[in-house]
């Protein structure tokens, strides 16, 4: 496939050559994924935090086998953590179908017990034929199906976009990075350093993408990809946060599955409440992990006290990861990917997310937030929220305290 440069830098500003689709839950994502993995005609880059085949899991490992078997190139990287090494029998179908796949950091035997261990692949990125890009929050995982929790009563709540423009490239030449970078580390460790040196050569290389229009998605919108990894994009996603917040003239709307901000984080959400802006937060309601659960409390009480408003999402698992921002204005403002605002994700995690200033898709992005809020969410009580039994407060300073010592084995400042 003939590739051609690509001038824009991940995270400089968007450009309005984009058509670009939202997607809820697995039971939208699913079916347009394995459209497009049906359609592909030269390479498939996906990458995933967890790749579960359990139910609908199951649906898009067949997809990708099916393309690999008709001569697709195609890479899948899953996450050590979130997903581990692959089921046996999986991994040998994969392999017969020529599904060429790596697990990014396995574990050692010490397992997270070191810090450097704690640096995750969690983004949810998949580009084919160069042309398609679907990024967002949601993983390979049924959305009745939960791998700690057993069955859910109702479907996981997230989102993911499908893009097509010049952006596409800026998630292929990232993907195309880390996968030659990893074959190179598995080439040196094997003492193939030839091999080695040309998986460098392949990722320093990395290619760019020929871009073609979406006649069927819609007239062109203004959108770029902003990722956060620790070497050049460091702070960018937090970055695109503050700033949207900082300019925000009538509402903020943010559904979060970690929400743990750090310092500057949390004072734009306050000075923004406080000069007159509606900010709704839309967090997760269910106990799922002690560390996430509890040591997000603790920062409620000073958003409550300047006019935020929580709400907290109850029916499942809340794993979104997006936010609207003025969408009935004169900027929109939206995103939707895979970072947290919690310190895993801004500090540590390689994410992924696509930013969006169209006011069709803010439009409908915050309809699908605010009738979440309305008909599945629980409004936390300031009152109620101060009052809370001893136990809780002091779970949550406990579990707070973990995590602020942990930022600081890892050498970090949160």
């Amino acid at each position: 496939m003939r590739r051609k440069p690509f001038a824009q830098a991940p995270g400089t500003g968007p450009a309005d050559d984009h058509q670009v689709r939202l997607l809820q839950g697995a039971e939208e994502f699913f079916p347009a994924l394995i459209e497009a993995m049906d359609a592909a005609m030269a390479d498939i880059q996906f990458e995933t935090y967890i790749f579960d085949f359990t139910g609908a899991g199951a649906t898009v490992a067949q997809a990708l086998m099916r393309a690999a078997a008709r001569g697709v190139r195609t890479h899948l990287v899953v996450d050590g953590v979130g997903t581990g090494a692959l089921p046996k029998a999986w991994a040998e179908r994969f392999r017969a179908a020529g599904v060429q796949f790596r697990v990014y950091s396995p574990l050692g035997p010490l397992g997270l017990l070191l810090p450097h261990r704690w640096r995750r692949l969690h983004r949810k990125l998949c580009v084919v034929d160069g042309r398609v890009l679907f990024c967002g929050g949601i993983n390979v995982l049924d959305d009745f199906h939960d791998p700690n929790h057993g069955t859910l009563e109702a479907p996981r709540f997230d989102f993911a976009v499908r893009a097509t423009g010049s952006l596409v490239a800026s998630a292929s030449d990232t993907m195309d990075q880390l996968w030659w970078r990893m074959q190179a580390v598995r080439d040196a460790r094997q003492r193939r350093l030839p091999e080695a040196l040309r998986a460098l050569r392949a990722a320093s290389a990395a290619r760019h993408a020929e871009q073609g229009g979406d006649p069927d998605a819609g007239p062109p919108v203004r959108a770029t990809l902003v990722l956060r990894d620790n070497v050049r994009n460091r702070s960018r996603i937090e970055k695109a946060y503050r700033k949207a917040i900082g300019t925000a003239r009538h509402e903020v709307i943010i559904a979060n599955a970690y929400f743990m901000p750090g310092g500057k984080l949390r004072r734009a959400l306050v000075m923004a409440a406080r000069r007159g802006v509606r900010v709704r937060l839309l967090l997760q309601g269910r106990y799922e992990y002690f560390m996430q659960y509890h040591a997000a409390r603790p920062v409620y009480g000073a958003l409550l006290e300047a006019g935020v408003e929580i709400y907290e999402y109850a029916p499942s698992f809340l794993h979104a990861k997006v936010a609207v921002i003025d969408a009935q204005g004169d900027r929109p403002w939206a995103t939707v990917g895979s970072s947290n605002l919690d310190p895993l994700s801004l500090l540590l995690a390689r994410e992924a997310n696509v930013v969006v200033e169209d006011a069709a898709f803010a439009i409908d992005l915050r309809q699908r937030l605010v009738h979440a809020m309305q008909h599945a969410g629980r409004r936390m009580d300031p009152a109620r929220y101060a009052g809370r039994p001893l136990r809780q407060r002091v779970l949550d300073r406990v579990a707070f305290g973990l995590m602020r010592l942990a930022l600081w084995v890892a050498g970090k400042r949160y």
